[in-house]
């Protein structure tokens, strides 16, 4: 597994992705860096981190995704692999809000923005880019936001839990062949607020009740609504009031 490490870059992803396009990189390299500078989240949305509190890094995943229907699958692998990797040095009341988003008591501590670029083979090539905060303890400015020395009062090494995470998503991505079900049962358990009637906003600013059913085969957030059918959403299109 081969680590890249850097003091400052404007995004990791965008990093990797340029080293990918240009070489013909070990899969499973991983970027990291102190500093971001351009930190990206879903949909383009600004991701910022206290300088060198946190952890920051990309991972490169190749020969894994065959087809476009299948992109949603490394969404749960890695969500997994960081929620699993957490439960090892027991940071409490896990979960993942839909469709990557990490969380411990209602807190949000780390992101994932995956990015696919199909080759010219027809091969997929993925930058997973993972967000955690570590030893960061202000969030006067991100009021649902904690880190993992908040909630359990310790400082942690941000190398190692960099190759803890790295080496358990290379781990499950050679198990999911045999246990695709068993990761997405594990993935839907895991889901925030699964079960529990909560509100919503749709895209046009409207609120609903509904109540997390599951997600689909292509990562779309399967709600229940009080007509009692059941509604799917993409990202973006549905944002949870809690």
């Amino acid at each position: 597994m081969k680590l890249i490490k850097l003091d400052a870059i404007d995004s990791t992803n965008d990093f990797l992705k340029s080293m990918s396009s240009q070489d013909e990189l070990e899969n499973f390299t991983v970027v990291t860096a102190e500093n971001q500078t351009k930190g990206k989240g879903q949909m383009g949305a600004k991701w910022n981190s206290e300088v060198g509190k946190n952890l920051i890094m990309s991972v490169l995943v190749k020969d894994f995704l065959f087809h476009n229907e299948e992109v949603f699958n490394l969404s749960v692998v890695v969500s997994l692999s960081v929620l699993e990797t957490l439960k090892s040095l027991n940071i409490p009341d896990l979960c993942i809000k839909w469709p990557n988003d990490i969380m411990s008591y209602n807190k949000k501590i780390g992101g994932i923005l995956i990015e696919n670029t199909l080759k010219s083979d027809g091969r997929i090539v993925s930058v997973v880019g993972i967000g955690l905060n570590v030893n960061q303890t202000n969030f006067d400015e991100l009021p649902r936001g904690s880190s993992l020395a908040v909630i359990s009062g310790k400082t942690f090494d941000k190398n190692a839990l960099t190759l803890l995470i790295a080496e358990k998503i290379k781990e499950k991505i050679d198990l999911w062949k045999t246990d695709s079900l068993v990761f997405w049962e594990n993935y839907f358990n895991s889901l925030f607020k699964k079960g529990v009637p909560m509100p919503f906003k749709n895209l046009q600013d409207k609120n609903f009740m509904g109540i997390i059913q599951g997600v689909s085969p292509i990562g779309r957030l399967q709600v229940l609504l009080e007509d009692d059918s059941v509604a799917e959403f993409e990202i973006k299109e549905i944002q949870m009031l809690y």
